[in-house]
C-alpha cells in the first residue's frame, strides 16, 4: 500500500473507533454522591447524606461494583429522579468517559 492509502485507512479506522466509543451504554448500580462514593460520612440515612452532599455541590454518582462514576447532567427532571433514587438501585444510560457518565436517562432498576 502507498502511504496515502495507509493514511486514509488510518483516518477511517480512527473515525470508526470514535463512533464506537460514543455509543451509549447502560449501567446498573446504587445512586450516591461523588464526594462520599460508597462510604457515607454523615450518620443517619445514606439517602439523606447523598442529598446533603449534592446540595453542597457534589455530583450524583453511580456505584457499580467497586467503581464510582460521577453523573454529569444538568437536566432538572433527571436530577429530580436521581434525588428520589438516592441510595437505591438505578439503571443509568449514557456515555462513559473515564470516571464519569454523561447521563441520557435514569430509571429505577428492576
Amino acid at each position: 500500500m502507498r502511504s496515502t492509502q495507509l493514511f486514509a485507512l488510518a483516518i477511517l479506522l480512527a473515525g470508526t473507533l470514535a463512533l464506537a466509543a460514543a455509543k451509549p451504554q447502560s449501567f446498573t448500580g446504587k445512586v450516591s454522591d461523588a464526594m462520599c462514593g460508597a462510604n457515607h460520612m454523615m450518620s443517619g440515612e445514606a439517602s439523606e447524606c447523598v442529598r446533603s452532599c449534592v446540595r453542597k455541590g457534589s455530583k450524583y454518582a453511580l456505584i457499580v461494583g467497586d467503581k464510582v462514576y460521577a453523573l454529569d447532567t444538568t437536566d432538572k427532571a433527571t436530577l429530580d429522579h436521581l434525588d428520589k433514587l438516592a441510595d437505591h438501585q438505578a439503571k443509568v444510560t449514557g456515555e462513559a468517559s473515564g470516571d464519569s457518565i454523561a447521563v441520557l436517562s435514569v430509571a429505577e432498576a428492576k
